[in-house]
């Protein structure tokens, strides 16, 4: 169960520790979920597809995605869930699915560990799989509106491998020359893997791109509802464990910005969600006890963190 992530660039750290939060340690995202849909937010249209056959899941459909008017009338689409290539009928599949030869996303593997691999896939050279993928997004996203133009685009595809192939968790999107730094246009973690800690490494994995090309990311906005509540989330999560070890007297948002790439306009927004920053004698102090209090709230502690050692040795693979 070797850990690998290779890239065309170096780090010029030996050593990357990203770190994953357990689910279970945020009950949040399932209330978030469930206030969505009593508020409404995640709706059916009239001519929309209610629900989609992909591998062995049967999944309900939460937005209307623009696939072509014939399949959208069908209310179930049925998907191949290793080319996405979309279809009317189970019997259509069961042919496709006889002779399909695709068993992982197209692209190059940059990480493993056990089962679970991220693929790095060119919108440019694998126009069609991205654009089914984004389609398939959109049945459970409510602001994106990428679905063809995906060229300019990087796809950070992640998979579950078992012993018939590697079947889609997530994947988010980021563009190639992003002017504002951004560094994911589109995250998804499909409905079937919620829960269980994906979306955090999704993020966190971006996160990861933008250290070793010694950037500082944010995502692109507006973010759906649930990416919202993972976003806050994540960067509460990692700029207490920031705080917790940190050793000095005094300490600048730039320099927290450094350390974990996260844009300092995040970092601010979130210190100040947390009740964190007080304004003193003209200068803004992070309160250590309200540090210690969201802790102690959120049981940080390194029995409910998933711990992921990237080394750079990897980073030089082709």
């Amino acid at each position: 169960n070797k850990t690998w992530l290779c890239s065309k660039k170096l780090l010029h750290t030996d050593l990357i520790t990203v770190m994953h939060r357990r689910d279970q340690c945020f009950p949040g995202i399932l209330s978030g979920v469930e206030k969505l849909r009593l508020q409404g937010q995640i709706t059916e249209g009239s001519n929309m597809i209610k629900t989609i056959a992909f591998g062995r899941y049967e999944l309900d459909t939460w937005y209307h995605s623009p696939y072509p008017e014939e399949y959208a009338r069908l209310g179930c689409l049925y998907m191949c869930e290793f080319c996405l290539k979309y279809m009317k009928s189970q019997t259509i599949l069961r042919r496709h699915m006889a002779k399909c030869v695709w068993k992982h996303p197209p692209g190059d593997e940059i990480y493993r560990k056990g089962p679970v691999s991220v693929f790095e896939v060119d919108g440019k050279k694998n126009k069609i799989y991205c654009q089914n993928l984004c389609l398939l997004a959109k049945l459970f996203l409510d602001h994106k509106t990428l679905y063809y133009d995906v060229e300019p685009f990087l796809f950070y595809v992640m998979t579950e491998a078992d012993n018939t192939g590697c079947h889609l968790i997530g994947y988010f999107s980021k563009e190639k020359n992003s002017f504002l730094n951004y560094n994911v246009s589109c995250i998804l973690t499909m409905p079937q893997y919620m829960r269980q800690g994906y979306g955090k490494m999704l993020i966190d994995f971006s996160y990861l791109l933008s250290k070793v090309e010694e950037k500082v990311g944010s995502p692109e906005r507006p973010l759906s509802d649930l990416g919202l509540i993972s976003y806050r989330s994540y960067w509460k999560e990692v700029l207490l464990r920031y705080l917790h070890n940190f050793q000095g007297k005094e300490i600048s948002i730039k320099e927290i910005s450094q350390e974990t790439a996260v844009n300092p306009v995040d970092i601010v927004s979130t210190l100040q969600a947390l009740q964190m920053l007080k304004y003193w004698k003209g200068k803004h102090l992070v309160l250590k006890r309200q540090v210690r209090v969201c802790l102690a709230a959120l049981h940080l502690c390194l029995g409910c963190l998933w711990v992921l050692t990237i080394c750079s040795e990897f980073w030089g693979r082709n």
